[in-house]
């Protein structure tokens, strides 16, 4: 590891395990804070624009932040840990298995949420306005969630680092939490910098996605026929699944950077999609 990028701060824990930080480079902190702004600062500033531009409610907003929490952040977190713990599926032990149930559960929870949401907790405001702020409210919490209060933390330890905070935090725990802790801080430098651009733009492209399949569900619940609303909402699970197995499954096949663009242009595509099936005088 060359020394002239890197502070190699060593001491002896109890037991005599000897641990290393190494510096975190300008350019992996720039990258944070710009996924942190980008997390944090597009749903704000389409939150405003849907609020003041379309005359959209604020529920809406918070109705499909909340649908998010409920259905994502719980009810499929619990059904991953009974899967996980009775039948033992994992990204070790059947990676591909594993890869098709993640994306499946992330578009059964997340497409039912929506369409309960709409269908019976916004039954009496939902149009168009309103449909693509739900998607706002449930693509920026994740946002803010998994971009911006992560992004928070990972920047705070990184300023600890380099500033040598973290060293004396450290020695202050038993050998085995520290090098626990070292072992989990070690991505930040271990990354290479570029990387932490990447997150800021992921949120990005889950908010676009999140808005298309908002207003493809807001169209199934709207539609007048049958078959055209079962199409559409089939369509929405179809395009969430298709969108999570590729992202959590290219990894193992191809560059971080194709896998980001890739997300990137099927989002966009889901969006164009959505509105060309809208009912566009309703902008």
């Amino acid at each position: 590891m060359d020394s002239s990028n890197t502070i190699k701060e060593f001491f002896e824990n109890q037991g005599g395990i000897k641990m290393e930080l190494n510096t975190i480079s300008g350019l992996a902190i720039a990258g944070v804070i710009c996924s942190v702004v980008l997390s944090m600062g597009v749903p704000i500033a389409l939150f405003i624009a849907g609020r003041v531009k379309l005359k959209a409610r604020i529920s809406s907003f918070f109705i499909g932040a909340g649908t998010y929490l409920l259905f994502a952040m719980l009810l499929e977190q619990l059904l991953h840990v009974l899967v996980i713990r009775f039948c033992g599926l994992n990204a070790q032990s059947r990676p591909w298995l594993y890869y098709v149930y993640a994306a499946l559960a992330a578009a059964v929870f997340e497409e039912t949420g929506r369409l309960i949401a709409m269908k019976f907790w916004m039954k009496k405001w939902l149009d168009f306005p309103n449909a693509l702020m739900y998607g706002i409210g449930h693509g920026g919490v994740e946002a803010i969630l998994l971009g911006g209060l992560s992004g928070i933390s990972n920047l705070v330890s990184m300023l600890m680092i380099n500033s040598g905070a973290m060293q004396n935090t450290l020695a202050a725990l038993p050998a085995e939490s520290a090098n626990q802790t070292v072992s989990q801080l070690s991505a930040l430098w271990t990354t290479p910098a570029p990387l932490f651009f990447v997150s800021g733009i992921e949120r990005i492209s889950a908010i676009i996605l999140h808005i298309g399949l908002s207003l493809l569900i807001y169209r199934a619940v709207k539609a007048g026929k049958y078959r055209t609303a079962a199409f559409t909402a089939v369509l929405a699970y179809g395009i969430h699944f298709i969108v999570d197995f590729f992202a959590v499954a290219g990894p193992a096949l191809l560059p971080i950077y194709v896998i980001e663009i890739g997300v990137f242009v099927m989002a966009a595509g889901t969006l164009v999609m959505a509105l060309k099936m809208g009912r566009m005088e309703e902008l």
